[in-house]
């Protein structure tokens, strides 16, 4: 497993995560075994969210981390609240205080290495929000704070009240979601992969030397499911098999070894509760990907260079 810095954090967290948004459905002994299997391969950060499960994802993980005897400092856990499923998107202090206690107690320790506010909320009150952020890390409940599917005039209009740094912006992003560098190869051009649905967000982070987490890294927003495998993506899946089959490897380690090719420096989320399919995802933070490769794929997914 390789390793990389969180932002400027000094946090120096594994290339691949596990995102545990699933693991409410499994048993106490098999989300042992995920969690184990995820400690085993090397990973020390976990992402979970207030909403996951209701609640009852963090529930399993904090369960988990205890049954397989993970120390507290040996790993990161990072949640993120903001959301009222159904109803209403909510940065407001008591919203955010709450939430982050009802977390601390599901996933069983003291303190979250980072909290993420959980997609835009538009009435949020930035003075309001810093006087929260101030208060969670003076009181020693959090440590690192980020976003979640943001663009960059939003964080920065966070940014200009906040002490603190964001350090990471969770988005979608993989073989099967990557208009944020469609973008990128198609400015100055008249055509639909040209617009910019982002704000410029990969530069941004880049610039900010803000991490991005790939949610859903084999999720494919076209066909509603994941790429591997399926009958509908044969370019790509036949391009995955062939580089596999050069490595030595599988198409799960290749999609992941994909987007961690990026300089940007990009975290994986893997959120599969299978621990063989989990492994060989993992396995794709060790496989080193050539340009060529890297540019085979992304044309095999279905995008062209102007």
């Amino acid at each position: 497993m390789r390793y990389a810095q969180i932002g400027t954090t000094g946090v120096n967290a594994s290339r691949v995560a596990l995102g545990v948004m699933r693991l409410e459905g499994k048993s106490r002994q098999e989300a042992a075994d995920i969690v184990g299997t995820a400690i085993e391969q090397g990973i020390n950060f976990f992402d979970s969210a207030d909403i996951y499960g209701a609640g009852r994802s963090s529930e399993a993980l904090g369960r988990a981390l205890e049954d397989v005897d993970a120390p507290r400092g040996s790993v990161y856990l990072q949640s993120k609240v903001g959301i009222v499923p159904g109803q209403r998107y909510d940065f407001s202090r008591r919203h955010i205080l709450q939430s982050v206690d009802e977390e601390l107690v599901r996933l069983r320790t003291d303190y979250l290495d980072f909290l993420l506010l959980h997609r835009p909320d538009t009435l949020v009150d930035v003075d309001e929000l810093a006087e929260t952020f101030n208060v969670l890390q003076t009181e020693g409940r959090v440590r690192h704070f980020g976003v979640s599917n943001m663009n960059p005039m939003q964080i920065g209009l966070l940014q200009s009240a906040l002490s603190q740094k964001i350090q990471v912006n969770q988005l979608q992003f993989g073989l099967g979601h990557n208009g944020m560098l469609r973008q990128e190869f198609h400015v100055n051009m008249d055509d639909a992969a040209g617009a910019d649905h982002d704000g410029g967000t990969l530069a941004y982070a880049r610039l900010k030397r803000m991490t991005i987490q790939a949610w859903s890294p084999f999720q494919d927003s076209a066909l509603g499911a994941t790429f591997i495998d399926d009958p509908r993506r044969p370019e790509l899946n036949a391009t995955l098999s062939r580089i596999a089959d050069a490595h030595g490897s599988t198409k799960n380690a290749v999609a992941t070894a994909w987007i961690l090719r990026h300089p940007a420096g990009i975290q994986a989320l893997a959120g599969s509760m299978n621990p063989d399919r989990l492994t060989q995802m993992i396995a794709g933070a060790d496989l080193e990907l050539d340009r060529q490769e890297w540019y085979d794929l992304y044309r095999a997914a279905g995008n062209d260079l102007p």
